[in-house]
């Protein structure tokens, strides 16, 4: 699946790689490239959600750097700590995890993007059959992470030649406890050719299965990563302005995106039939690439710009205001971007994550003769909300 603002999966499929992160000794498994055997293990991580249970529980430690790009000035970012997935309720057939990125010393990060956990419903059975086939040549072994050593499959796909990225994953053969990301053990990415320099890595910490019989209640879903919720933006660009609506899922692991016009008629969200999946580890694991990528938080210019507010549905949103005026073509035209002051803010409770750090609106306007300006287009945060509510 390709994401529109949060560009996580399109920024990191061209721009990283990983490097090995466990000690592993090579198997004589026969047949690693076998396609029956890679489905076999995907099929045991997404029938293990089925038997979730509450406290369930998966760390990984994190590592992404990122050279200086192109006008950065020579500078260079890092970022590292812990990801830490943890289901937190199980009401069948929804599975209900917690996402937090701490610091080593398990404090909450800094950065805006990453100091809020995030919550991720997870639908234990499909709607539609689901696959996503691991990229790169196999290659059986038996790594040692987490305390336990572990029959596994790493795949290394290298797209350097092409200015692509080196991506090695280790997926267990036997995922048990770590069906929360599909099995993964480690994973990087590392960016070639004529992208920024850098890369991320991932490589597993430690484990927890919950209790037997444990249960807790299902918990509002204020911070959604995006899974069970959506959002419409109003676009009036084009031909045939008018609302659209994005989506999200997740099932078995799998992370489902969708958008289109909005459909008076239809139940909302209601078919991800068209949605291609993207793995949630994929997903989690471009989160802090895309931290190094997008930079501070909030946008220099709109740092600089005024402060004001936003109002969508009776809410009313702190906003930084970024106006400017440029000449386009021989005729001046003012672009205006508002993007919420505190991202996390109270009154955009239930939002979904990408939405938050994309322009809450924005607009060009053009300059006709004595200085009357002429709207040609913008977009618009309209609404929000979750659709669990009608799943059954």
């Amino acid at each position: 699946m390709r994401h529109s603002t949060f560009p996580i999966a399109a920024l990191l499929g061209a721009a990283l790689s990983f490097l090995p992160g466990c000690e592993s000794t090579k198997s004589s498994s026969p047949s690693p490239s076998d396609p029956q055997a890679q489905e076999s293990a995907s099929m045991k991580a997404a029938d293990a959600w089925k038997r979730a249970r509450v406290g369930d529980r998966v760390t990984y430690s994190f590592s992404a750097n990122q050279g200086p790009g192109r006008g950065e000035g020579g500078a260079a970012r890092t970022l590292g700590g812990q990801l830490t997935l943890e289901v937190v309720a199980v009401q069948q057939p929804w599975v209900w995890v917690r996402v937090a990125y701490m610091d080593e010393a398990g404090k909450p990060l800094t950065h805006p993007r990453l100091a809020q956990e995030l919550l991720v419903p997870v639908r234990a059975d499909t709607t539609r059959r689901l696959e996503v086939p691991h990229a790169g040549e196999a290659t059986a072994e038996k790594p040692n992470s987490a305390g336990r050593t572990w029959e596994a499959m790493r795949y290394v796909s290298d797209q350097r030649p092409v200015d692509g990225p080196l991506r090695t994953r280790v997926y267990a053969n036997e995922p048990g406890p770590l069906y929360l990301t599909g099995g993964l053990l480690e994973a990087s990415t590392e960016s070639a050719g004529f992208h920024v320099p850098g890369g991320i890595k991932l490589t597993l910490r430690e484990f927890r299965e919950g209790s037997a019989g444990a249960t807790a209640a299902v918990p509002a879903l204020e911070r959604p990563l995006g899974p069970g919720a959506y959002y419409e933006r109003r676009v009036d660009v084009g031909p045939a302005p008018g609302v659209q609506r994005v989506c999200f899922a997740a099932e078995r692991g799998y992370f489902l995106r969708a958008e289109g016009p909005v459909d008076a008629n239809a139940t909302p969200c209601s078919d991800f039939s068209q949605a291609e999946p993207e793995a949630l580890e994929e997903v989690l694991m471009n989160l802090p690439w895309d931290v190094l990528s997008s930079g501070d938080w909030p946008p220099a210019a709109a740092a600089a710009g005024t402060r004001g507010t936003f109002t969508v549905e009776g809410r009313t949103v702190p906003a930084l205001i970024d106006q400017r005026t440029e000449d386009v073509e021989g005729t001046p035209r003012v672009f205006t971007d508002t993007y919420a002051a505190e991202p996390w803010a109270p009154a955009l409770a239930g939002l979904p994550y990408e939405a938050r750090f994309m322009p809450l609106s924005s607009g060009t306007e053009r300059v006709a003769a004595g200085g009357k300006r002429e709207p040609e287009g913008g977009a618009r945060l309209e609404r929000w909300g979750s659709w669990l509510g009608g799943q059954k």
